[in-house]
C-alpha cells in the first residue's frame, strides 16, 4: 500500500464507462459491474490503479477504491460506443464491453447467441475502459455525463 506522500499525480489516467442511454437503468448497472469487473482482469498490473484503502476513525477499513477518478458518461446509441471500441482495440487500451446477447439465459447460452451473431447486430449496453487521461478524453470527448 502506498503512502499518501508517494501518490501518483491523480490526473493522470483515469477509469471510464460509457453507458448507452437507451438501456434500462436496471440493466445498465448490472453490465457495468460486469464490465468493471471484467476490466480489473485485464488489466496485467493491478498496482497500477493504484487501490487506496481508507480507515475510518472507529478503525473500519474501506478497502480497494482506485486514487484515479471514475467516469461515467452516457452515449446516445450502440453505434457510437462500438466506434470507441474500435478506436481502443487500434491504441491498445485495455478495456471490457457488455453487450445484449450477455442477457439471454446461461452463460451457455449467452456464448452461444453471440458467436451466433454479426458485430453490426450487436447491441452494445457499455464499455469500461482504463489508461491515459489525456488518450481517454480524446476518445470520450464527445459524451456526456451519465445523470
Amino acid at each position: 500500500m502506498l503512502e499518501i506522500n508517494e501518490l501518483p499525480d491523480e490526473n493522470a489516467k483515469r477509469l471510464v464507462a460509457v453507458l448507452n442511454k437507451k438501456v434500462d437503468i436496471g440493466r445498465l448497472l448490472n453490465a457495468l459491474g460486469h464490465m468493471t469487473s471484467g476490466l480489473i482482469a485485464q488489466i496485467k498490473d493491478v498496482d497500477s490503479l493504484c487501490f487506496l484503502e481508507y480507515k475510518d476513525m472507529d478503525g473500519g477499513v474501506h478497502p480497494s477504491i482506485s486514487h484515479y477518478p471514475f467516469i461515467v458518461l452516457r452515449a446516445d446509441n450502440s453505434n457510437k460506443i462500438r466506434k470507441v471500441r474500435n478506436e481502443l482495440i487500434q491504441r491498445q487500451i485495455p478495456f471490457t464491453d457488455f453487450i445484449h446477447t450477455m442477457i439471454i439465459g446461461t452463460s451457455e447460452e449467452q456464448l452461444k447467441a453471440t458467436s451466433e451473431t454479426e458485430d453490426h447486430d450487436l447491441e452494445y449496453f457499455g464499455i469500461c475502459m482504463f489508461g491515459n487521461t489525456s488518450e481517454i478524453k480524446d476518445l470520450t470527448k464527445t459524451f456526456s455525463l451519465f445523470k
